[in-house]
């Protein structure tokens, strides 16, 4: 028999009932190409690249020589040269790679030349390109056939591969020996030792990121409970006012269903924050988040930054790249400034919502995308659906939930808590010991409009952690504009009002605060008990209950 009469309906049984594939007389299982690149990203970060690559090459070995055995047992084969090029034709068949013709052997003089490896596929997709070859499982795979039916080691390496940028990846194949001392680290990943080596190693790496991780939390915590003792943190929100309570309540229901979200509110006040919590709490929490600021980009850098290119695509595109949408699969996309994105990025959007599927900048075939789509604005997009700016149909689709931020002066108590944090943030930043405001300073706090909203506000405190001269941050700290505010209130024209009928609207307030205690509304005014008598009994409220 000859490799070029294997096709895929004399190899492929399929029982329905019974829920099993053999394949080559085998029993197989069909995996998605993408979980196998989730996989392999799975063993780089947690193990690192040569404990992967390892993992893989070693793997690979198994099932090439697995395979190998099934096909001798199969069929029966001319020569072992046949025998070994219908190990190229059967794993093509599987779909792992396509090979030119002509170079069905890796163990010729020329080798074998591959044009659509998946692995170099997945590597670039989770990667990007890569400074060396990437297709370690292939390399394996073909070893550990050809050394099957060698009666021998062989060593099938990759000396080109679209993983780092050439046109198509290429194998060869050899003995130790002919390798020579040149290619001995590569061999070394075909060694189990190699493999107990690399995993001690990587064990040791992430011991030392844990004990590194837990060290800085450690530090944090002290820093934090130093300046806000009071403060809890669900994932880094603080929402100490009843507007933030019901908003976190509201993103925490909203993050268990799969819907489409739009968080609406002033620049700064906290957008990607809530975006986060959504994500977090959501299902999709071990799938990545990927923000993008969709007005800081142009139109047409923006099509290739959401969608990716092929190669060719326009000057410069050297290779194929995908976009954001496919990097942030089985997680979240945040489309930040949603409202400043053009009318005909608007329509491309539309489509990837409603189908769940893009298309490449320079590709005809469609991608499925599975991607939770949070977008955000400090826009009014009911304004600009009715000045033509902003399509309709975009809006409702981008609109099934809306969040709204509320700006940090419409929620006051959040204001000293937020900026303790803030503060503990950056003087463990800067190494500095701050055991929290000065009242002078907090009044300055409370009585401020932050326009900036919690940026101005965290700007503010990394200032001050700065400046601070003692263990307290204290008004001249702070920043002019703040200082200014509280010395200088603004009063619109012809509402000014007499000084006496403010005092005594202020000081009944404080009493009404105190439950009609006059000795600790005298302290906090820092007026005497006889003072606050007399114009108590002025006011006529002697003896009677503070409004």
């Amino acid at each position: 028999m000859q490799a070029e009469d294997l096709h895929h309906q004399e190899l492929l049984e399929l029982d329905a009932e019974g829920g099993i594939i053999r394949f080559a007389g085998q029993r197989a299982v069909l995996l998605d190409a993408v979980a196998m690149g989730l996989l392999r990203k799975y063993l780089v970060e947690n193990f690192g690249l040569l404990a992967a690559r390892v993992v893989l090459t070693q793997f690979g070995f198994a099932h090439g020589w697995r395979m190998a055995e099934a096909m001798q047992a199969e069929f029966q084969w001319k020569s072992d040269e046949e025998w070994r090029r219908a190990g190229t034709r059967i794993h093509t068949l599987e779909g792992l790679f396509r090979v030119e013709l002509g170079s069905l052997d890796p163990l010729s003089p020329t080798g074998s030349t591959l044009v659509a490896s998946y692995e170099a596929e997945q590597h670039l997709l989770h990667f990007g390109r890569a400074d060396a070859t990437v297709c370690w499982t292939l390399s394996g795979l073909t070893s550990g056939y050809s050394s099957r039916i060698a009666g021998k080691d062989i060593y099938v390496l990759e000396d080109r591969c679209m993983g780092k940028g050439d046109a198509a990846c290429h194998l060869l194949g050899r003995t130790r020996e002919e390798w020579g001392d040149e290619h001995a680290e590569e061999l070394r990943f075909f060694d189990a030792k190699r493999l107990a080596e690399c995993l001690d190693v990587s064990l040791r790496r992430v011991t030392e990121t844990l004990k590194v991780a837990e060290q800085k939390l450690r530090e944090h915590r002290r820093a934090l409970v130093r300046v806000a003792r009071d403060v809890e943190e669900p994932l880094g929100i603080v929402a100490k006012s009843a507007p933030m309570r019901t908003l976190v309540d509201l993103a925490r229901r909203v993050a268990k269903v799969d819907s489409t979200t739009l968080i609406t509110g002033e620049s700064g006040s906290g957008k990607e924050r809530i975006a986060r919590l959504v994500h977090e709490e959501s299902t999709r929490a071990a799938g990545p988040f990927i923000a993008v600021n969709c007005g800081a980009i142009t139109e047409t850098l923006l099509e290739g930054e959401l969608f990716g290119h092929t190669r060719g695509a326009f000057t410069g595109a050297t290779q194929d790249r995908p976009g954001l949408f496919e990097a942030a699969n089985n997680g979240t996309l945040l489309l930040d400034e949603i409202g400043d994105v053009s009318t005909g990025m608007q329509v491309k959007l539309l489509r990837v919502l409603q189908e769940r599927e893009l298309r490449r900048v320079g590709e005809n075939r469609a991608r499925k995308v599975d991607v939770r789509i949070v977008a955000a604005t400090n826009r009014d997009l009911a304004h600009g659906v009715a000045a033509g700016t902003f399509r309709q149909d975009l809006y409702y689709r981008l609109k099934v939930v809306e969040l709204h931020v509320p700006p940090l002066r419409e929620r006051r108590d959040d204001i000293l808590p937020l900026a303790r944090v803030l503060l503990g943030d950056s003087a463990l930043r800067m190494k500095r010991k701050l055991a929290g405001l000065a009242p002078g300073a907090a009044d300055l706090l409370l009585s401020y409009a932050w326009p900036g909203n919690v940026r101005e506000l965290e700007n503010a405190m990394e200032r001050a952690a700065a400046l601070a001269r003692g263990s307290r941050v204290e008004a001249e700290d702070l920043p002019g504009e703040i200082r200014r505010a509280f010395r200088e209130p603004a009063v619109a024209p012809g509402a000014v009002r007499a000084l006496d009928e403010i005092e005594k609207e202020y000081i009944l307030a404080a009493l009404a605060l105190n439950g009609g205690n006059q000795t600790h509304t005298a302290e906090q005014l820092r007026i005497g008990s006889a003072t606050l008598y007399r114009k108590l009994k002025r006011y006529g409220v002697i003896g009677k209950q503070a409004p």
